[in-house]
């Protein structure tokens, strides 16, 4: 399963499947999507209330990919638990660090076995 950002002017866009409430925040690996492809699991310890949830994504996503706040946003999903956002910045740069994050956690996660 690999995970397929769409390139868009300015930045990319990634499928999340996210999970609020979670005992810890972070990146939970990668999820098969209902209608194909594959969505980023991130797990969020805000509630899905008011907008927290989505603000604690856009927190995590910006800090685990070196961009600003300001350059996540939610376009899709924002009150569902499936989301699509848009990361700007240069997509060549964002695809390197987002393969990289998942490159790290695969290699945790055979090291926990």
């Amino acid at each position: 399963m690999t995970l397929r950002p769409t390139l868009v002017a300015g930045g990319i866009r990634l499928r999340l499947k996210v999970q609020p409430k979670a005992r810890r925040a972070g990146l939970l690996g990668l999820a098969p999507e209902a209608e194909g492809g594959t969505a980023l699991k991130v797990a969020v310890s805000a509630p899905p209330e008011d907008g927290k949830a989505n603000a604690a994504v856009v927190a995590l996503l910006a800090d685990q990919l070196g961009v600003a706040k300001a350059a996540v946003s939610v376009v899709a999903g924002a009150t569902d638990r499936r989301k699509l956002v848009e990361i700007r910045g240069e997509p060549a740069a964002l695809q390197a660090r987002l393969a990289a994050l998942l490159q790290e956690f695969e290699r945790k996660g055979s090291n926990d076995e």
